[in-house]
C-alpha cells in the first residue's frame, strides 16, 4: 500500500506513554501517523507538528498542515492530557484554567478542525477519558471535572455525527503505567491500552459503534485495612 493510499491517523500527545503506544500500534497496522505534541520527541515516524493544545489557533493551524500534507484523515485520537492533583482550597486558578484548556477545550477545538475530513472519510474520533470522570477522589477536582466534561462532549458528538458517518468513542481506562520505569502489576501497560484503542479503530465491524468502553487493570492491589480487622495488624 502506498503512502497516499494508507489510512491517516492524527493523535495528540505521542511523545510518551499511551499516546506513543497508540501511534506505534497504528503504524504497525498500516496507518500513516501524524502527531500534535507540545514537546517534540524528534522521531520522523511520529509525523510531529509542534502544537500547544491550550491555544485554539495552534490547533487549527497544525491540523490544517496535516490535512494539506496527507490529503485525508480517517482517525483522530485526542490523547494529550495534563494533571494537577491539588485540593480545591490549594488549587491555583491558573492550573484549573490550563487543565480545562488542555483536557477539555482542546478536544472541542480538535473536533471542529478535523470534522469535515472525518465526514469525508466516514472516520472515527476517539477520546481518552478516565475512570476519574466518574470516580472522584480528593485532590482530583480539576482532572475529574475535565474528564467528566469530555464524556458529555464525545457522547454528544456521536449523537450528532453518526448520521454523517462519523463514529465517536470514549475510552475510559483505570490506572495505566504511563511513566517510564513503572512496571506495577496493578496498572495496565501502555501497549495493552493501545491494543484496545486500535482494535476499536481498526478491527471492529463498521456497522457497530463503540460509544464508550471502560477498561481496568486485571490485578487488584490489597485493599486498605479498616474496622476491627486493624486489630490483626497491630
Amino acid at each position: 500500500m502506498s503512502s497516499t493510499e494508507a489510512p491517516v491517523a492524527l493523535i495528540t500527545g505521542t511523545n510518551r506513554g499511551s499516546g506513543r503506544a497508540i501511534a506505534e500500534d497504528l503504524r504497525c497496522r498500516g496507518y500513516r501517523v501524524f502527531s500534535l505534541n507540545r514537546s517534540l520527541a524528534g522521531e520522523d515516524r511520529l509525523g510531529e507538528r509542534r502544537c500547544d493544545l491550550a491555544d485554539p489557533r495552534q490547533i487549527r493551524e497544525a491540523v490544517g498542515q496535516v490535512l494539506e500534507e496527507a490529503g485525508r484523515l480517517d482517525v483522530c485520537v485526542s490523547n494529550a492530557v495534563d494533571r494537577v492533583l491539588d485540593p480545591i482550597a490549594e488549587l491555583d486558578e491558573a492550573d484549573w484554567d490550563r487543565l480545562v484548556s488542555i483536557n477539555l477545550s482542546a478536544a472541542f477545538h480538535l473536533i471542529k478542525a478535523v470534522l469535515p475530513a472525518l465526514r469525508a472519510a466516514r472516520g472515527i474520533f476517539v477520546a481518552m477519558g478516565s475512570h476519574a470522570g466518574s470516580r472522584y477522589f480528593e485532590g482530583g477536582a480539576a482532572y475529574s471535572a475535565t474528564k467528566a466534561g469530555l464524556k458529555a462532549l464525545v457522547e454528544t458528538l456521536l449523537l450528532e455525527e453518526r448520521r454523517n458517518g462519523v463514529r465517536a468513542c470514549l475510552v475510559s481506562p483505570g490506572a495505566i503505567a504511563n511513566l517510564d520505569g513503572d512496571e506495577s502489576r496493578y496498572k495496565m501497560s501502555t501497549r495493552s491500552v493501545a491494543r484496545c484503542v486500535c482494535t476499536i479503530i481498526d478491527s471492529w465491524p463498521r456497522d457497530l459503534v463503540v460509544g464508550e468502553i471502560e477498561v481496568r487493570p486485571a490485578h487488584l492491589a490489597e485493599p486498605p485495612i479498616t474496622g476491627i480487622d486493624r486489630l490483626l495488624h497491630v
